[in-house]
């Protein structure tokens, strides 16, 4: 799979829930990137520094969520979280890729390294990218040592982290619209009831629109229920009685 194919690839998953585009676009990276045998994505949120001392890194960032492809590769970000320190804690601290060819070679982080090795951890390149006030991090992991090119890989998860930044925004943003769209929906479902209830009453009553309303609406006072529950049970009520009359 070339590189085009992979950004466009994490790219749509902006057409899904966050938590679903996370899921993918791990296991896309896991499937694609050569050397990989598993990709961990997480998104964090900028606090500013010294605003929080005992969450996130330095104090200036907390995680909002993750995506692992692989439960080991989750504990051992779980680990990094927290002792704040590991890979991809450097990469959101400093806001730069870091690479490590073999945790058994590594003296940079020594309360993550034990966990890393238990985890299979061996190797990684993780790469972190801005949206507004978000920070994701991209990162792709190995069972074995210098399993990543550093002439061919660094760029290309440079690529995907840009990528997966904005597809997870543009996720986030589908999400509310999708939210705001689901109270659209019923709330014109509800009109659309009050206003069947509304046309009962006006036709057995021979009353007008408003004083059908007024009807519901005292009703529902009297009942200590929604307006829109009181209509619904009456176009219910006339449903059944249509039914019967047809049988």
């Amino acid at each position: 799979m070339r590189s085009g194919n992979r950004a466009r690839d994490v790219g749509t998953l902006g057409r899904n829930t966050p938590e679903r585009a996370l899921d993918q676009m791990c296991m896309a990276a896991a499937r694609g990137v050569p050397g990989c045998s598993a990709a961990l994505v997480v998104i964090w949120r900028d606090l500013g520094p010294g605003r929080d001392r005992h969450h996130g890194t330095a104090g200036r960032h907390v995680v909002v969520d993750y995506g692992a492809s692989h439960p080991d590769l989750a504990a051992a970000f779980e680990r990094q979280y927290t002792v704040d320190e590991g890979p991809t804690v450097e990469a959101v601290r400093e806001m730069c890729a870091v690479r490590v060819t073999d945790v058994l070679r590594e003296n940079r982080w020594p309360r993550y390294l034990s966990t890393a090795v238990q985890c299979g951890d061996r190797s990684s390149v993780t790469f972190p990218c801005v949206v507004e006030d978000t920070v994701v991090t991209f990162g792709v992991h190995a069972v074995r040592a210098d399993a990543f090119d550093p002439s061919a890989v660094p760029p290309l998860m440079a690529l995907l982290a840009e990528h997966a930044a904005i597809a997870l925004h543009s996720a986030g943003r589908y999400t509310d619209a999708a939210r705001e769209a689901a109270h659209m929906r019923r709330a014109l479902s509800v009109r659309a009831v009050i206003d069947q209830a509304k046309g009962i009453l006006m036709h057995a009553r021979g009353c007008g629109a408003d004083t059908a309303f007024e009807e519901l609406r005292s009703a529902a006072q009297r009942n200590r229920m929604k307006v829109a529950d009181i209509a619904g049970r009456l176009v219910a009520e006339q449903e059944e009685h249509s039914a019967a009359r047809g049988r």
